[in-house]
């Protein structure tokens, strides 16, 4: 408990049946969307004139001043998620080498857009990073300062919609060795959390290395292209990411010659917010 918090011995109620409002509490930090109780719907709807936005932001070359080497490979990984969300349905741009002005200026001037024709929101961030960090081609920057821009109180447009994003980079310097296993909606109104549904799909565990073949693209954004293009109209999306990890966990291995980078492996992490489920048709 928080020095500032409640002192020992006080009850403190967190939530209040019908209209009644905590005591303490405020609707700070709380967004009101429709809802309908008597017919309510555990998946997104997708009853919009288009599926939504995709936004690919891909840095393969940095300033030298930043010690990051090219990503050789990230063209690949962008290049198949372009088609791969396309043939979802989603309006996709591909934006290649951005600084951090330029990252922080193209997701600001996107969550300022009227998105209420769209049933979601995706954006696909492929670069170098470190834990909580993104690099632009001229330095690091928070992730959390680009996804926060998509909240519920900063784009209302997307209240209540699926915001989903990918992320392609280093989360540290950790390495994975592996370990040997046997094979075996009425008329009311509610209010929402402005966090609310939220999705983050990292290629690797916090603290990890993630893992890129120059040739044939990282091993994350491989394997999210190929099982969403095989199950993206028929499963879930967790379901799918579920076996996005499996994939990337059982099928993947380094081959290196540089010392202790040899036979190591990787594990995606989902990060999910999401309140009803996302079916991409």
């Amino acid at each position: 408990m928080s020095a500032n918090g409640p002192a020992s011995g006080e009850d403190f109620t967190d939530a209040s049946k019908g209209g009644e409002q905590p005591s303490g509490s405020s609707s700070s930090g709380k967004m009101t969307v429709d809802a309908k109780s008597a017919r309510y719907s555990f998946r997104y709807s997708l009853d919009f004139p288009n599926l939504g936005h995709c936004i690919i932001i891909n840095n393969k070359n940095f300033d030298r001043r930043t010690g990051m080497n090219t990503r050789n490979g990230t063209d690949v990984d962008a290049a198949n998620a372009m088609k791969v969300f396309s043939n979802l349905g989603y309006r996709v741009r591909v934006h290649n080498d951005q600084t951090v002005a330029q990252i922080s200026q193209l997701l600001t001037s996107a969550a300022k857009e009227d998105h209420s024709r769209c049933a979601s929101f995706v954006c696909i961030l492929l670069s170098h990073g470190d834990e909580g960090v993104l690099y632009g081609t001229d330095g690091p920057m928070e992730i959390k300062s680009l996804t926060s821009l998509f909240r519920g109180d900063r784009c209302r447009s997307l209240v209540g919609k699926p915001k989903l994003f990918f992320i392609q980079a280093c989360r540290g310097n950790d390495l994975d060795g592996g370990i040997e296993t046997d094979s075996i909606e009425d008329n009311s109104t509610t209010k929402i959390p402005v966090e609310a549904d939220f999705l983050y799909a990292f290629s690797t565990a916090p603290g990890y290395y993630s893992w890129r073949n120059t040739m044939s693209g990282s091993w994350f954004m491989q394997s999210l292209c190929d099982t969403i293009s095989k199950y993206g109209k028929e499963l879930e999306l967790q379901h799918i990411l579920t076996r996005v990890n499996h994939k990337v966990a059982v099928e993947f291995e380094s081959d290196s010659s540089l010392p202790g980078f040899n036979a190591k492996k990787q594990i995606p992490c989902i990060v999910s917010m999401l309140t009803k489920e996302m079916y991409f048709s």
